[in-house]
């Protein structure tokens, strides 16, 4: 027996681990023994035939949390396996085999890639790899040394901010939010001095001489080149005043007060979006109740939708599936002194819709957002799923139609397919990246950037 252990090393829950054919230096690695196959990190992933064999080029964000560093990897494919993941989802994936070094140890490993930013760490050690080997200690981590920020810089030699770049403010109110981190690693990788702001820091003094925005500890925000806002609904009010500060200081808004102000009221987004001929489904409001039977004829009957004016991300919608359902939730809301809107139900659409995100009047990319089982809503907060999509022609026409009507240089345009064609739904004002650069791979955070920067190039080139 104990021949049995001296041949094998002890590892903790989490262990830093190597790829040297790959170039990766480092990367923190989640040990789990339930899990039979290991998981690399990767995005970006693009395959092509070789000498007859299939390879693969992908890219690597080895820092958890962060995508300032890439690596640039190629090595063959030695299979493609469906796996199931601890939620159940299933995906097909490439597998390929690398040697692996854990501390003053290396052996072949086999790895599946696939996207884990949203998950605790950037590569999964399974048990295959560990068979023979390895034991664990779940009770402790990093047996063969941490790896501080310090250490990590110097292996990855991480950009630099470069000469002329911009100060850019991302103005939101949670900076572990997917969305805001992306922005920020973006804008630092191509260069801009980056600073999150959280709404709730900042104030403002109105002056006729030396108006000025200030921020929690007395910091005067005045030499902002630019603001992204990622504002969500409860604090529309105060940041749109915000906005408004930095518009008059000449600090340039991605979006601007006005235009996510509109935005945010869902009936005159629906009015301004009917105003440029744009189709919407039939919709109704009233403020008493004792107008609830002839609204819901309006709509065309139960079934029907009843949305609060003030929802998000799916909440504050409900399906009322028959007439007496309908009155009930109708006169239940507006005994709240709730304001709603009543809107026809497209059954043909099957619990699906359409995300376009518009920057700067382009389509940059789509995606089909998919109801989970027994939902109707397809938000991906209510647990729908996002899946790629080929948008028609006319459908990148509404898209962009819509984000220009609302005055949106960034908008998550929402579509409906139903049987008299594409319907609007909403356009947004603040979309999430998550669901939409996960699904296409695309850099969505870079774009927005880049649309800060053609903004302002003029100043990027001016010396400092």
């Amino acid at each position: 027996m104990s021949d049995f252990f001296d041949q094998k090393s002890v590892i903790g829950n989490a262990e830093w681990c190597a790829f040297p054919s790959l170039n990766i230096p480092a990367i923190k690695a989640r040990v789990d023994s339930g899990a039979k196959t290991s998981s690399l990190h990767a995005v970006n992933i693009q395959s092509f035939q070789r000498a007859g064999q299939l390879w693969v080029t992908f890219e690597v964000h080895p820092i958890q949390d962060s995508r300032k560093v890439v690596v640039y990897c190629e090595t063959e494919v030695i299979d493609q396996r469906v796996i199931k993941s601890s939620s159940g989802d299933r995906e097909k994936r490439y597998v390929i085999r690398v040697p692996l070094q854990l501390g003053e140890r290396t052996w072949d490993v086999e790895l599946t890639l696939t996207d884990r930013d949203s998950m605790g760490f950037r590569m999964l050690l399974g048990r295959e790899a560990m068979n023979g080997r390895l034991l664990v200690d779940p009770q402790v981590s990093c047996i063969y040394g941490d790896r501080p920020q310090e250490t990590l810089a110097k292996l990855y030699e991480t950009p630099e901010i470069r000469e002329g770049g911009l100060r850019i403010g991302v103005l939101a109110s949670n900076p572990d939010l997917y969305s805001n981190r992306r922005i920020i690693e973006a804008g630092e990788a191509l260069g801009h001095e980056m600073q999150f702001l959280n709404v709730r820091h900042c104030y403002m003094k109105l002056d006729a001489t030396t108006p000025e925005i200030h921020y929690r500890g007395g910091r005067i925000l005045n030499d902002l080149d630019a603001v992204i806002p990622r504002i969500r609904p409860s604090m529309t009010f105060y940041a749109c005043t915000l906005l408004r500060q930095f518009e008059s200081l000449g600090i340039f808004c991605l979006n601007d007060s006005t235009a996510i102000a509109q935005s945010r009221d869902k009936l005159r987004s629906l009015q301004l979006l009917l105003e440029h001929g744009l189709a919407i489904p039939t919709t109704g409001f009233a403020n008493s109740p004792l107008d609830t039977t002839d609204l819901i004829n309006m709509v065309g009957g139960a079934p029907l939708i009843v949305k609060l004016l003030e929802g998000t991300q799916g909440k504050g919608v409900v399906l009322a599936e028959t007439k007496k359902a309908a009155e009930s939730v109708i006169n239940a809301f507006k005994s709240l002194n709730a304001n709603i809107l009543v809107q026809e139900f497209i059954k043909e659409a099957s619990g699906k819709d359409l995300r376009c995100f518009v920057i700067d009047g382009k389509v940059v990319a789509s995606i089909q957002r998919v109801a989970a089982p027994g939902e109707f809503r397809a938000n991906i907060h209510q647990g729908g799923r996002a899946e790629l999509v080929k948008i028609t022609a006319e459908e990148k026409r509404i898209a962009i139609k819509a984000a220009k009507a609302m005055n949106l240089k960034v908008a998550g345009v929402d579509l409906i397919r139903s049987n008299h064609g594409p319907l609007l739904l909403e356009v947004n004002s603040s979309p999430g990246l998550q669901g939409i650069e996960t699904a296409t791979n695309e850099d969505i955070a870079s774009m927005m950037i880049a649309a800060v920067e053609k903004r302002l190039l003029s100043k990027l080139r001016q010396p400092e």
